[in-house]
């Protein structure tokens, strides 16, 4: 994006001189390339005594970089920032959270913040543990851990929400902890949900709970931004839950993954989506693929948390002064609230033209498959069970959508039932919520139809407790995750809808709505795609992305010229002007070794570390060495050698959260891995254990077009494997190119250097070959701590010994 205009179109600092390299190159250019390139000022500007003042003022002061909301947010809870420092997409930082939510894994983190030498949690206000998981199991060794948890919470003084009081995402929303404007983690993937009330909500794995109960902080790498726009009005008979349906349905290429998503549009626009349909939205941002997923702090919100503050005034006596919902509060949050600064840049756009949105249902067993309901009602696709559970839609709200249906299917004599052959599970998101249905009537219409109560917790949305799927069976839900197996049986069939297709579903025994849709005239299909969603911001923005694209290659141009014409001097002149990373003491400045290349994309965390041995706990280094990478190719232990730098493809680690994938290689003592992109949690899992990982999109394609002898487009997006259609849990590896063409793994002979110091990777292509570098991201300071301590145990380890 160009950084300064002024009226419409004018740069005020142009950009290297675009002249063709053809026509005229001039040999000054070798010896004044360390001169600063862009025009700053006039030179009567400078001879101006008054003018001169006035510009050695400005640029004493550094203009303020925009930011997004997130980063905005994330600004607020990093420590250790320098005073002029802004964070943005990409930066590593020292997190300290608002808030920090456990939940039915609450005693394993006890368990690793005990075995790290911790005794008394650094914040117990920060932290806040909730049982709501395994909430039917009644069985002496869950109801014994519950027991274990709560001593703990009390012991700690740590606010504390027993089995059936409710779900922890919606505890954490409905009690003020996830507050608009802070930034809240749990250990649980749908965090995100917290962003439906402003609040920047992700997650985080157990290591980072025991680190923030230890210390109060954790490590965090700010993800890409993703602005998604929604333009129109949502029609009646449309829901949140048909929105974020048809976003997971409809943008099914992994566009989103591993980003940041801040929702936006115009105030009309915001003002269709009530706050119960965003936390639906937010909640399945993690089914999108993305890591969070925030709506703004505006009118909206504002109005849903006024009468929040208002009924806790007016109807808990005494417990209002303990309410975090106060109209103080909500006035300084409003006169003080954060958004997005204009000109900030986000690493990709989308829109969605809600006007144009009918009733989706997703499936089966994939949230990457959405189809229009009128498409399956036609289907007559008949069903099994139903279920209204989960944090995704159980609210009030909810559950009276889905009373109202069969209030208006009944007759004074004739009070409608559910349909034979269909079971139909309830449960509320929380108790207060549950009460919210009864006062209003409409708990009981549903017990009335034959719908069968279930305590509030998690329960079927994660194939615990009554009522799962039998093989064979077809279930409707109005949860989040329709996994091959999730529900009950691998062999059963799970679709996701809204509340009321769900009752609707179940009141006729086949997929089908209520009948509230009302099409709006002139709608064919979904308007959706990249850019604003308005056709002259998004002119202007390709306009201006195509200028910031020529220039870019005009400039990569034009150093390259430099260094064919007139050697390596230019761009060592240049380096000593570069922002060099400070290195710790015995960090090594410097990771190099000889390229092992296993040329496969999407290889998981089982084809990494085999999931026969993840919970065998007496396996010792050895012997995770030698089974290290066994699933992707079992000849891998042979090939590759102690020191080596591991080259592989596309969204590396992808999968479960087993820490073994990164402990195995550090076992296999590979200490550095390279790839065109990390599954997140294994990044995490890896900076958590020590393992050093640099993404280098470049090397990945120059190793393919070398070794495998076909070219890889650029622009290619990596797309889920085929066979994996049926089960997003864990993708297998699909290889870049026919097996006949290439080995699993390969000794290459070329070498990799990573300067850490100058955030540079060097890359000689074998004796003799081609020498080339490139930028990329920094390791800073912190992460190299945690990585230098031997991981983040240690590190908090470290941090609870200096303390004492």
């Amino acid at each position: 994006m160009i950084a300064q205009r002024v009226g419409q179109g004018l740069r005020v600092r142009p950009s290297t001189n675009l002249l063709p390299l053809r026509s005229f190159r001039s040999p000054i250019r070798a010896l004044t390339s360390s001169a600063q390139r862009r025009l700053d000022v006039f030179h009567s500007q400078t001879e101006s005594a008054s003018e001169s003042a006035i510009l050695s003022s400005l640029k004493a002061s550094s203009p303020k970089v925009p930011q997004t909301l997130t980063e905005k947010i994330v600004q607020k809870y990093s420590l250790g920032l320098a005073p002029s420092k802004s964070v943005l997409s990409g930066d590593y930082v020292t997190l300290s959270p608002h808030h920090c939510m456990t939940h039915d894994n609450s005693w394993p983190v006890a368990l690793k913040f005990m075995s790290i030498g911790a005794t008394k949690i650094h914040d117990p206000k920060q932290i806040v543990m909730t049982l709501d998981h395994d909430v039917q199991n009644k069985s002496e060794s869950n109801l014994k851990k519950y027991r274990q948890i709560e001593e703990f919470a009390k012991k700690q003084g740590v606010d504390f929400y027993p089995a059936g009081r409710g779900i922890g995402h919606q505890i954490m929303v409905e009690e003020g902890y996830a507050w608009p404007g802070t930034m809240t983690v749990a250990s649980d993937s749908h965090s995100n949900m917290y962003g439906g009330v402003g609040c920047l909500g992700t997650a985080m794995v157990r290591t980072d709970a025991a680190s923030i109960w230890a210390t109060g902080k954790t490590w965090w790498q700010i993800p890409p931004i993703a602005k998604v726009t929604f333009t129109g009005l949502m029609p009646k008979g449309v829901t949140g839950k048909d929105v974020i349906v048809a976003l997971c349905g409809l943008f099914n290429n992994d566009e989103v993954l591993n980003h940041a998503i801040e929702f936006t549009g115009t105030e009309q626009t915001m003002r269709s989506i009530p706050i119960d349909d965003r936390l639906a939205i937010a909640n399945m941002t993690t089914e999108w693929g993305a890591l969070t997923g925030l709506f703004p702090i505006d009118a909206m919100l504002r109005a849903w948390m006024k009468s929040k503050a208002t009924t806790s005034a007016l109807f808990d006596g005494e417990d209002a002064a303990k309410s975090r919902f106060t109209h103080e509060r909500i006035d300084a949050l409003i006169e003080n609230k954060l958004e997005a600064d204009k000109g900030a840049k986000y690493a990709k756009s989308l829109y969605l033209n809600l006007s144009t949105l009918s009733p989706y249902v997703s499936g089966p067993n994939s949230v990457k498959i959405g189809t229009p309901l009128s498409s399956l009602e036609a289907q007559n696709i008949k069903l099994n069970k139903a279920y209204l559970v989960s944090c995704t839609n159980s609210r009030a709200s909810d559950l009276a959508a889905a009373a109202k249906v069969f209030k208006d299917a009944s007759t004074p004599t004739s009070p409608a039932k559910i349909a034979d052959g269909v079971e139909f599970y309830i449960a509320a998101a929380s108790i207060p919520e549950q009460q919210a249905a009864e006062e209003a009537g409409d708990w009981q219409a549903l017990l009335d139809a034959g719908a069968r109560p279930l305590p509030a917790g998690c329960g079927p949305c994660i194939g615990l407790g009554t009522g799962l799927l039998e093989p064979g069976e077809v279930g409707i839900s109005a949860s989040n995750r329709n996994f091959k197996g999730r529900m009950g049986s691998p062999d059963a069939k799970a679709y996701l809808a809204s509340p009321e297709v769900v009752a609707a579903s179940a009141l006729s025994g086949k997929i089908s709505g209520p009948g509230w849709y009302e099409k709006p005239v002139g709608v064919e299909k979904v308007v959706l795609g990249e850019g604003n969603g308005i056709a002259e911001q998004d002119r202007a923005m390709s306009i201006e992305e195509a200028l910031d694209k020529i220039i870019a290659e005009a400039d990569s141009l034009v150093e390259g010229a430099e260094k064919s014409l007139f050697g390596e001097e230019s761009a060592k002149s240049e380096d000593s002007e570069e922002a060099l990373t400070s290195i710790l003491p015995g960090f090594p400045e410097k990771v190099e070794g000889e390229i092992v290349f296993c040329d496969a994309d999407n290889i998981n965390t089982d084809g990494i570390y085999p999931g026969k041995y993840t919970y065998q706990d007496n396996i010792d280094t050895e012997t995770m060495a030698k089974v290290c990478m066994e699933n992707y190719d079992p000849k891998f232990g042979s090939i590759a050698k102690e020191g080596d730098i591991l080259v592989s493809g596309f969204n590396f680690g992808c999968g479960s959260s087993r820490e073994q994938a990164a402990t195995a290689i550090l076992a296999k003592k590979i200490p550095l891995v390279v790839s065109g992109s990390f599954g997140n949690i294994f990044q995490r899992n890896s900076i958590n254990n020590a393992l050093m990982g640099v993404e280098v999109p470049r090397l990945v394609e120059r190793l393919r077009e070398t070794f495998s002898g076909k070219k890889v487009d650029e622009s290619t997006q990596v797309k889920e494997p085929e066979a994996n259609k049926d089960s997003l849990d864990s993708p297998p590896a699909t290889t870049a190119s026919p097996a006949e063409e290439k080995l699993l793994t390969r000794r290459t002979g070329w070498t990799f250097v990573w300067d850490v110091r100058r955030s540079k990777v060097t890359i000689t292509e074998g004796k003799g070959g081609e020498t080339w570098s490139q930028k990329v991201g920094e390791l800073p300071p912190n992460v190299q701590e945690i990585i230098a301590r031997g991981g983040l145990e240690k590190w908090v380890k470290g941090e609870i010994g200096e303390s004492v």
